[in-house]
């Protein structure tokens, strides 16, 4: 007979409780379905989202604060990226000027360097970031820009020769670590 009487009172708690589900399942279908228009009938289908084409990051990310393991004296490094399968980056030397040297070549395929970029970070014996370097290359008449634009060799099927060098060293590099932010090519 207890039992009756709770029940008498958790009657009332279930039906709003049911009613408010439903509502809220009701609503739901409604917004998933489309349904609920504006009111004037327009049986007209809604347009697609337009495809949004976010240009590729123009920056290359941030060159590690340390380098582990610590670096080898006059060690030059080449760091993993979505183009080091595509070229093959030979005599990496580290200069006393300093800067990096080297000499780069697509091996993905036999046509021609459009434009490149290659990133050095320079470290010290200790593998502390003491600062970075830039080399970038833009073939003749393809929208070069000041400073882009490549004066030097031509990067042709066999290569180019690329000098990195150090922009605002806080102390004499010991080690190197290049990367290959941009690569177009045809």
């Amino acid at each position: 007979m207890i039992w009756w009487l709770w029940a008498d009172r958790l009657r009332p708690l279930t039906r709003s409780t049911s009613v408010a589900a439903l509502g809220a399942l009701v609503l739901g279908i409604a917004t998933l379905t489309g349904c609920g228009g504006s009111g004037h009938g327009d049986a007209r289908p809604r347009a697609a989202a337009a495809q949004v084409a976010l240009p590729a990051p123009r920056t290359a990310p941030a060159p590690a604060p340390t380098l582990t393991p610590a670096p080898r004296g006059g060690e030059v490094r080449i760091e993993q990226g979505p183009f080091t399968d595509r070229i093959r980056l030979a005599h990496l030397t580290l200069t006393k000027k300093p800067a990096v040297t080297g000499h780069l070549k697509i091996t993905s395929d036999v046509s021609d360097v459009l434009a490149l970029e290659l990133r050095a970070a320079y470290y010290d014996a200790h593998g502390r970031l003491l600062g970075t370097g830039d080399f970038e290359y833009q073939k003749e008449g393809e929208d070069a820009h000041g400073a882009e634009h490549h004066d030097g060799p031509r990067a042709g099927r066999d290569g180019i020769d690329v000098v990195i060098p150090a922009k605002h060293l806080t102390d004499t590099p010991a080690a190197a670590v290049v990367s290959v932010p941009v690569l177009v090519n045809e």
